[in-house]
């Protein structure tokens, strides 16, 4: 990214001092606090270079329904969406009960080397799947054939509060975080009980990113979604944390913003030890790897707000079809994009999907 002095100047004026008392928390703010026009996460979306073995996977390990896949190729919009020139994709389309899960197989990336995400990251490290403890994710995904990053090949219970936590990795490398919950924790994730009649007893909940520098990064997203983030912590010296990330002596900053009322957060983490390192250079936006969505009710409008900001978008917003969309990267160049629903009423808007009922 090459532009970003105006956004970078305003950044200045919102970095936070690392300390519980000097940071501006709002414990109550989420993204209907918002005077921009985003309405939340619409999807995370996952670049692979095998569909059929990843897609396979993951439909087994969740049950989302497969509500689309489809071959996209000599398409003049697709070019100038992605950036690319005769652009050649293959992608298909999950539905969890809050938002879309995205699994595209780019023809560019057939000869990209496959890499395992660390927990430290840097860069969007992983998303998370939450259900019910009494039918826990993280059965699922290991009988699936995901490989357990946390110690011990069992989640782990961090605080007694109802709530066990894990790593794994797909066939692929890419790191996820499943969360078993119970009791009072899993009514405050939104979880509706009718759900279990209908087959849907995951859901997923988190963009999380690993960065070297959280206060800017955090500073940046303030700014994208203007609102305040609702809790910051520095973790060390945590026993169960290191079994969590198969990491000793793990020293962290965290940090989150509320993407709704109740489970969907976006999840900011600065390992200090071991030390998160910067990432340079450019990430394309069909890269191996993690990108999300944030879906927007005007897209014009949001576009030239970020443009003015300095965010450098790879183009105008595209019409592609269900959704308007534009891509960009973050200060960190992590790719995420601006998408609308071309049809208000969608059953794939987050005001439809979305269990906070925003409307």
């Amino acid at each position: 990214m090459q532009n970003f002095t105006k956004l970078l100047s305003l950044i200045a004026s919102l970095s936070f001092c690392w300390q519980a008392d000097a940071i501006e928390v709002n414990k109550a703010a989420n993204i209907r606090d918002t005077t921009t026009s985003i309405i939340g996460v619409n999807h995370i979306a996952l670049s692979v270079k095998n569909l059929d073995e990843v897609l396979a996977f993951y439909r087994e390990a969740t049950d989302f329904e497969l509500i689309r896949r489809e071959k996209v190729s000599k398409n003049k919009d697709a070019d100038t969406l992605f950036g690319h020139t005769d652009i050649a994709y293959e992608v298909a389309v999950l539905k969890a009960p809050n938002m879309l899960f995205e699994l595209t197989e780019f023809k560019n990336n057939k000869d990209a080397p496959i890499n395992r995400m660390p927990a430290q990251g840097p860069g969007m490290t992983h998303t998370c799947f939450q259900s019910p403890s009494e039918d826990p994710g993280w059965d699922k995904f290991i009988k699936a054939g995901a490989e357990p990053l946390s110690r011990g090949g069992q989640p782990i219970d961090l605080g007694g509060y109802g709530v066990t936590y894990g790593y794994a990795y797909d066939p692929e490398g890419n790191m996820m975080e499943l969360e078993q919950l119970d009791g009072t924790v899993l009514s405050r994730t939104g979880y509706d009980k009718t759900w279990k009649d209908l087959g849907e007893v995951m859901w997923m909940s988190q963009v999380a990113l690993a960065t070297h520098d959280i206060e800017r990064l955090m500073a940046f997203y303030q700014k994208v979604l203007e609102i305040q983030p609702y809790r910051v912590a520095e973790v060390a010296d945590n026993l169960k944390l290191d079994e969590i990330a198969d990491i000793d002596d793990m020293h962290i900053l965290g940090g989150w913003f509320r993407l709704n009322e109740t489970s969907k957060v976006m999840e900011f983490w600065q390992y200090i030890s071991p030390k998160t390192q910067q990432f340079n250079g450019e990430r394309d936006v069909t890269a191996l790897g993690y990108s999300f969505s944030l879906e927007v009710s005007d897209i014009q409008k949001e576009y030239q707000r970020l443009s003015s900001l300095g965010l450098e978008f790879v183009s105008e917003p595209v019409k592609l079809g269900d959704f308007w969309q534009a891509y960009t990267r973050d200060l960190d160049g992590n790719v995420f994009s601006l998408r609308q629903t071309v049809d208000v009423d969608s059953e794939y808007s987050v005001r439809k999907m979305d269990i906070s009922k925003l409307e």
